[in-house]
């Protein structure tokens, strides 16, 4: 029989226990979402406040405190893919996704996994979207959590035990649609789009029912076929500025990121993407603005009710989305206050748009620009340089397609009044394919991709001096640079600000930032062991801040590019930091020996056909020259069996269920020998390197960076 005493203990345990379960259960409704931008110790939405800002109020982690602060836990994301995802916290449990869709629930304060949940997502659908299979988060509402996952569905979640409550699918999935971005929560509204547009696809953003999972209505960003019925006047409208037979080729403008919403104007806005095939001639031959493409939209996001539109880039045929980050403010703007849109998209411009009705206040570079000198403000359209739609001639574009400014969010601190963004300065060339050929299952883009003639150390050199990749602060009233901070390789992680006085910013060489928000001066470093393109978040429990970020390279233009990274490859991990911690992370073993790479047993006539092949349908994941940046496999140090079995794997798909699908459609049995020699010729390459003392190997570096240096004086 217990006694007073303990009865007394056990009651007060079980009310503290209720107490605690409740807070972990206080539902995330529309009042609480409206007050996100003062409540610092949550992270609720995609951009911590409906205004997307990614500013944070706490201040215990500071300009003079920032030194002490060291690593609080880690959690091991079970995955070698990349992670991009920005973590949602609410009453200190943290929400974040990891590849292939997978959520995971943690103690925000000690990294504790509560729950896992794994959509089962059919592994072949790696091969129908653009950029690796990753995910940028999730939504709350209530107490429900939602995702989208890579083959289409939008997921309900219970909060408390990550069990399904309901799922939907989005999308057609005979089509090579696939969801990597994080839903948007509107008023009880769940908002997602899809991405696609370099397969085939027509793009559209979905509203659903957050209760139900029941399809409220479907906004098309492009016209369909005109034969057909169009779905509303906007449709019908903007098949007049397209020409040919657009539609037989999808016309692309996914909505595969950015999505923002005002409670107050009750205005949803949605950023279109980039056409399909990217090259206007091919896709719209005769010209035309292509609309949506390139395109801010707004809705009303009860009924999906088109309301306004800017078409940044009329006839888009550059990749130049308009899909990166929305951010909403209210400025001071020529004597009045503006409720005003500010986005940093791809095309190199910074703008900023009036959002109660779509007029252009503003677009100035910040980034070198040449496809256009300026924006006409009477009609918001671009003034174009004629020979960047290298029609007649190639063109060397500046910013590229990879953009001056990527998916990687950036943040607006209200009390400095900057924007802080990762900027990417990366000139490519342009020309337009010879013999186009639309394939449903590959990429389908209109221009060259050619693969670099030059050796590995040299190709290496040339794309360090290529690339400029920076931390920029942006005035968004004087239109201007404030400081920059130079970031040794592209692809950098999202920004988060604080009222601290600092701004986080990870990099892809394996570093994790702080940085002083009025200068730019770096304030604390901390090694990752892995390189970081997601953005970090910050919160705070028991009166204790927080400052959390993704580390995991991979996706996008980081496995593309083919930059090298360390020969190591450790976890992926969600890192957590707080004041005077002290723990550390595990050391990672270099991988051992490999043998020496089969001979090519090929001429070069084989070699430079399969390079051919290998940019074009390999690349993408497989990264540029061969060079993977650690997400997939790098084919240049494999084993001898996968050499052996290269058709069976290539052609024959018996990896297809840890994401490497059949090319069988496209490649043939020679085709596959001539990218065999071709990857054989590369692993010979960089054994020879492997083999190499340092300082011989220091040397060719040397002279690779000096023969890059006179080419590119030269060039």
């Amino acid at each position: 029989m217990p006694t007073p005493t303990e009865l007394y203990r056990l009651l007060l345990c079980l009310l503290l226990t209720a107490s605690a379960a409740s807070v972990a259960q206080m539902p995330v409704d529309q009042p609480r979402l409206l007050q996100a931008a003062s409540d610092g110790d949550n992270w609720l939405a995609h951009g911590r406040d409906l205004q997307e800002t990614r500013f944070s109020p706490l201040t215990q982690i500071n300009t003079d405190s920032v030194e002490r602060l060291g690593l609080a836990w880690s959690f091991d994301v079970p995955s070698t893919r990349g992670l991009e995802g920005t973590p949602l916290i609410a009453d200190g449990i943290m929400y974040a996704t990891g590849n292939w869709s997978v959520v995971h629930a943690l103690q925000a304060d000690t990294g504790q996994l509560l729950w896992s949940y794994d959509p089962g997502v059919d592994r072949h659908r790696a091969n129908v979207n653009c950029c690796g299979v990753v995910n940028r988060g999730v939504a709350l509402w209530q107490d429900s959590v939602y995702v989208g996952t890579l083959d289409g569905y939008l997921v309900a979640l219970d909060r408390a035990t990550g069990a399904e409550r309901w799922r939907t699918l989005t999308i057609d999935q005979s089509q090579p649609y696939a969801i990597t971005g994080a839903p948007r929560i509107a008023n009880g509204v769940v908002v997602i789009g899809n991405g696609g547009a370099e397969y085939g696809v027509r793009g559209y953003v979905g509203g659903y029912a957050a209760d139900s999972g029941e399809q409220l209505w479907r906004f098309y960003t492009v016209p369909g076929n005109p034969k057909l019925e169009f779905e509303n006047s906007q449709m019908e409208m903007a098949a007049t500025t397209w020409h040919g037979e657009w539609w037989k080729m999808g016309g692309g403008g996914t909505v595969w990121d950015s999505i923002s919403y005002d409670p107050q104007l009750d205005l949803l806005y949605i950023g279109v993407g980039n056409g399909g095939p990217h090259n206007r001639e091919v896709r719209s031959p005769g010209g035309g603005d292509n609309l949506f493409l390139s395109s801010i939209v707004a809705l009303r996001p009860q009924t999906g009710e088109y309301v306004w539109h800017y078409q940044q880039n009329p006839g888009e045929t550059w990749d130049y989305t308009a899909t990166q980050q929305m951010i909403l403010a209210d400025l001071p703007w020529q004597g009045e206050v503006r409720k005003v849109l500010m986005q940093a998209p791809k095309n190199g411009f910074f703008f900023i748009i009036d959002r109660t009705n779509g007029e252009l206040l503003s677009a100035e570079p910040f980034v070198p620009v040449n496809w256009a000198t300026g924006y006409d403000l009477s009609s918001g359209r671009p003034i174009e340089v004629p020979a960047a739609r290298y029609v007649d001639e190639p063109f060397m574009l500046h910013p590229s397609g990879l953009g001056g400014h990527n998916w990687h969010p950036m943040s607006y601190n209200p009390q400095t009044g900057l924007v802080y963004l990762p900027a990417l300065d990366f000139t490519a060339p342009m020309a337009q394919e010879d013999n186009f050929t639309w394939n449903q299952n590959h990429w389908n883009l209109g221009y060259k991709v050619e693969r670099s003639p030059f050796g590995n150390l040299l190709t290496q050199a040339l794309l360090k001096r290529l690339i400029n990749s920076y931390l920029l602060a942006w005035d968004p009233i004087k239109q201007r640079e404030v400081w920059r901070v130079p970031t040794p390789k592209m692809g950098n992680g999202g920004v988060l600000s604080s009222a601290g006085g600092l701004v986080f910013q990870g990099t892809t060489d394996n570093r994790f930032n702080a940085y002083s928000a009025a200068a730019g001066k770096l304030l604390w470093s901390f090694d990752s062991q892995h390189g970081i393109a997601a953005p970090p978040v910050t919160y705070a429990v028991n009166g204790e801040q927080y400052v959390a970020v993704m580390a995991g390279r991979g996706g996008g233009y980081s496995q593309a590019i083919g930059l090298d990274h360390q020969p190591a490859t450790p976890k992926r991990r969600i890192l957590a930091f707080k004041l005077d911690a002290s723990n550390r992370l595990p050391a990672y073993e270099l991988p051992a020996s490999r043998e020496r790479p089969p001979p090519v047993n090929a001429d070069a006539d084989a070699i430079d056909r399969g390079g051919q092949a290998y940019t074009r349908f390999c690349s993408r994941c497989h990264g540029a020259s061969a060079v993977s940046d650690g997400s997939v496999p790098d084919l240049r140090k494999l084993n001898h069996y996968w050499y052996e079995n290269f058709d069976e794997v290539v052609r024959g798909g018996s990896m297809s269920a840890m994401g490497m699908p059949a090319f069988d459609d496209v490649l043939s049995a020679s085709a596959t020998q001539d990218i065999k020699a071709y990857v054989l010729s590369r692993a010979h390459d960089q054994w020879e390197i492997d083999q190499t003392s340092d300082w011989w190997l220091d040397v060719k570096r040397w002279l690779a960076d000096l023969a890059a240096a006179v080419l590119m004086l030269f060039a």
